[in-house]
């Protein structure tokens, strides 16, 4: 297996696939999962010629379990030990839900001159708790019980959640596939529990504002409206605003998972994305896709 170690010396799992030589696309994962979770984009632009990069964030999957640092900032500075390491220029990132927020504060922070566009999956920024500046945020008691569950019951919660609302298997007439949730599950028993439980601060209380305004480079922010985990409202058009160069594009009824669920739908318009092509055209008239471009404020 391969790893990189960061400054403070954490190994940093990592998969490096496809030609070196082919442009770049380096996947960021969910909470809390691993490089694991990507299977279907992995394999997806591999056969498009793309080189592929996906790691497993510090205290997840096979990266170490580190006493601290399970937070943001800290976050962002693995990934950019990580490019650095490997050499990666003119490279996308793609990141969904918690790992939207570790690429928006590595490309705020650290990527000037070596990324070219990113993408924002069901992801968290801005930020997700409820507070004065965010009225139409998550309480945060919401974030309370998630981590009670993680440190209580870690391996009930990691059968709850997929079960549930992160796939919406919840819903009427959803096809529940277990070898999905059982899958989510293995990953998320991989990590550490503290890391998951300080994650979830990570996560909901980070603000990403201000990231968000500093980003010069195209960005796509994909969000579904029957996202359980992180609420459509709050999050996917309010983040498009704040970038200077981003556009949305919405689902209706997709779940948060929705790169595990539905890779035939997303995995075209990721690459349409990357490509400069149009990426609207192609919508299933079934999925009611809204396709709406946002303009700088």
């Amino acid at each position: 297996m391969s790893y990189i170690t960061t400054k403070d010396g954490t190994e940093i799992f990592f998969k490096d696939w496809g030609p070196k030589d082919a442009q770049p696309i380096v996947f960021h994962h969910g909470w809390p999962l691993s490089a694991d979770d990507w299977d279907a984009q992995l394999m997806f632009f591999l056969d498009k010629g793309y080189r592929v990069v996906a790691h497993d964030r510090r205290g997840h999957g096979r990266s170490t379990q580190t006493d601290g640092g399970n937070e943001m900032d800290t976050y962002a500075s693995d990934v950019d030990d990580l490019v650095t390491g490997l050499g990666l220029t003119n490279a996308v990132h793609i990141g969904h839900s918690t790992g939207g927020g570790e690429v928006t504060r590595y490309v705020a922070q650290h990527a000037k001159g070596r990324v070219a566009k990113a993408v924002l999956v069901d992801a968290v920024p801005p930020v997700m708790v409820k507070k004065e500046s965010n009225p139409g945020g998550t309480p945060i008691e919401v974030f309370d019980e998630y981590r009670a569950a993680v440190a209580s019951h870690r391996s009930q919660a990691f059968l709850d959640i997929p079960t549930g609302p992160f796939y919406g298997f919840n819903r009427p007439g959803a096809k529940v596939s277990e070898g999905i949730i059982r899958n989510w599950w293995r990953q998320g028993m991989m990590g550490s529990i503290k890391a998951h439980y300080e994650c979830v601060k990570a996560f909901s209380e980070t603000d990403f504002t201000e990231d968000l305004k500093s980003i010069e480079i195209p960005v796509l922010v994909i969000h579904s409206e029957d996202d359980q985990i992180v609420p459509y409202a709050d999050s996917g058009p309010l983040s498009a605003k704040l970038l200077k160069n981003g556009t949305l594009k919405t689902f209706k009824d997709l779940p948060h998972g929705l790169c595990t669920t539905h890779p035939e739908i997303v995995n075209p318009v990721l690459l349409a994305f990357i490509r400069g092509e149009d990426f609207g055209a192609d919508a299933r008239e079934e999925e009611k896709l809204i396709v709406e471009p946002v303009l700088a404020q």
